[in-house]
C-alpha cells in the first residue's frame, strides 16, 4: 500500500513480471519455429537443386551416346524427369505423414525387401546386367530391391535400438538382431553379385548403432570385422582386384581396369577452375564409361570446374550438418535414429561414389544420390529424403 495515495503496487509490479515472462516465453518460441522452418527449407532447397542439377547433368552425359544407341538424344533424360517427378510425389507423401506412422512398417517392410532380394536371384525374374542381377522386371520398367532394403534397414534399426524395453546393454535383443538381419541382407546382395551396395548397408548399421549409444569397444569391433569382411570379398573375386589395383595404379592396365579411373580424372582435370562449359564435355564422348550413371561427378568437375563440383560437396554438407543437426533436436528417441539413418546413407554413398571417381576408391557401382541417373535410387531416395524433412518439421 502507498501511504501517500494508498493504491497498491503489488499486483502492477506482477503484471509487469507476468507479461515479461511471457513475452521471453513467446520470443524462445519464436526462435524455436524459426530453427525449425530453416532447417526444413535448407534441406528441401538443397535436395531440390541437387535433383534438378541430376536431371540437366543427365542430359548432357547421356545426349551422345544416346543418339548414337537409340537415335535419341533424349532418352535417358525423358526417364530421369518420370523419375524425378515421381521422387516428388514420393516426398510429398512421406513429409505428410508423421514418421511415427511408419514404425509398425519397420518389420515388414525388412522381411518384405529379403524376400524380393531372394526373387532377384531367381533366372527369369531377376534381369542381369554387366555381370549382376540386381533388378526385377516389372514389364514396363525395372525395379532395383536393394534401394529399398537400404531405407528397411534404416526403419528396423530406428525402430529396434529406440525401444525402451530392449535397452542397448542386452546384446541379445538389440546388437545381435541388427548383425543378423545385415548378414542376412549382404549375403543376399554378394549372391547378386553388389559389393557397393553391401558396405553401404553394413556402414548404415554401425553408425546407426554408434548414434544409439553403443560401446565403443564394440563399434570398433564392428568396424574391424566390417574392414577385414570387406577386403576378404574384394580378394575373393577376379574382377574386384583388378578394380582395387585399377584404383592403387590405373596405368598398369590403362585399356581395361585402369581405363574409367584414367579417363574420370582426365575429365576433372580438364574441367580446371570454371570448366569448360555445360554440354562441352569430351568424356561422354564414348571415352568414359557410365557416364550418367556412375560417373556423373566426372561429367559435372568437367563441364562446370572446381567450383561446380565443389558447391555439389558442399551441398552434400550442407545436407549432413543440418541432418544431424535434425538428428541431435528431434522430439523422440525414433526420430533422431530415423534421421541420423537417413543422413548418414546419403553421406556414405555420396562419399563412395566420389571417391570412385576421384581414383581414391575402388569403382563399385554405387549412384550419386539425387544425381546418378537411375529411377528406383531416385524415388527411395526422395522418399526417404521426405522422412527426414518430416522429423525437421518436428523439432523442437
Amino acid at each position: 500500500m502507498n501511504p501517500t495515495t494508498g493504491t497498491t503496487k503489488g499486483p502492477a509490479t506482477g503484471a509487469k513480471k507476468g507479461a515479461t515472462g511471457n513475452t521471453a516465453a513467446g520470443g524462445g518460441a519464436a526462435r524455436r519455429t524459426a530453427r525449425r522452418s530453416l532447417r526444413f527449407s535448407v534441406l528441401l532447397v538443397v535436395a531440390l537443386l541437387l535433383s534438378l542439377l541430376g536431371v540437366v547433368m543427365v542430359l548432357s552425359a547421356s545426349s551422345v551416346n544416346d543418339l548414337r544407341s537409340h537415335g535419341d538424344a533424349w532418352y535417358h533424360l525423358k526417364r530421369q524427369v518420370l523419375w524425378f517427378l515421381l521422387g516428388l510425389v514420393a516426398l510429398t507423401v512421406t513429409v505428410r505423414i508423421d514418421y511415427r506412422r511408419l514404425r509398425p512398417l519397420a518389420v515388414p517392410a525388412l522381411l518384405g525387401c529379403i524376400v524380393l532380394l531372394i526373387l532377384v536371384l531367381v533366372p527369369g525374374l531377376g534381369v542381369r546386367a554387366n555381370g549382376s542381377a540386381r533388378w526385377l522386371d516389372l514389364g514396363f520398367t525395372t525395379f532395383q530391391p536393394s534401394e529399398v532394403a537400404k531405407l528397411a534397414l534404416v526403419l528396423y534399426c530406428a525402430d529396434l535400438l529406440s525401444r525402451r524395453q530392449r535397452p542397448l546393454s542386452d546384446k541379445r535383443l538389440t546388437l545381435y538382431p541388427v548383425v543378423a538381419m545385415v548378414g542376412i541382407i549382404g549375403a543376399l546382395l554378394m549372391l547378386e553379385p553388389d559389393l557397393g551396395t553391401t558396405m553401404i548397408i553394413g556402414s548404415i548399421a554401425v553408425a546407426m548403432l554408434f548414434f544409439a549409444g553403443l560401446r565403443l569397444h564394440l563399434l570398433s569391433l564392428l568396424a574391424v570385422g566390417g574392414a577385414v569382411g570387406a577386403a576378404g570379398l574384394t580378394l575373393s573375386a577376379g574382377y574386384r582386384r583388378q578394380r582395387l589395383l585399377g584404383m592403387l595404379d590405373p596405368w598398369t592396365d590403362p585399356l581395361a581396369t585402369g581405363w574409367q579411373t584414367i579417363q574420370s580424372g582426365v575429365a576433372i582435370s580438364n574441367g580446371g577452375i570454371f570448366g569448360i562449359g555445360l554440354g562441352a564435355s569430351r568424356a561422354k564422348w564414348g571415352f568414359l564409361p557410365f557416364a550418367h550413371t556412375d560417373f556423373i561427378f566426372a561429367i559435372v568437375a568437367e563441364e562446370f570446374g572446381l567450383v561446380g563440383a565443389g558447391l555439389v560437396l558442399v551441398g552434400f554438407l550442407v545436407i549432413g550438418l543440418v541432418g544431424l543437426s535434425t538428428a541431435l533436436h528431434a522430439p523422440d528417441p525414433f526420430g533422431q535414429l530415423l534421421a541420423a539413418g537417413i543422413t548418414t546413407w546419403i553421406m556414405i554413398q555420396a562419399f563412395v561414389n566420389i571417391g570412385a571417381v576421384m581414383g581414391r576408391l575402388p569403382i563399385t557401382g554405387v549412384p550419386l544420390p539425387f544425381v546418378s541417373f537411375g529411377g528406383t535410387a531416385l524415388v527411395v531416395t526422395m522418399g526417404a529424403f521426405g522422412i527426414l524433412l518430416n522429423v525437421a518439421r518436428q523439432t523442437p
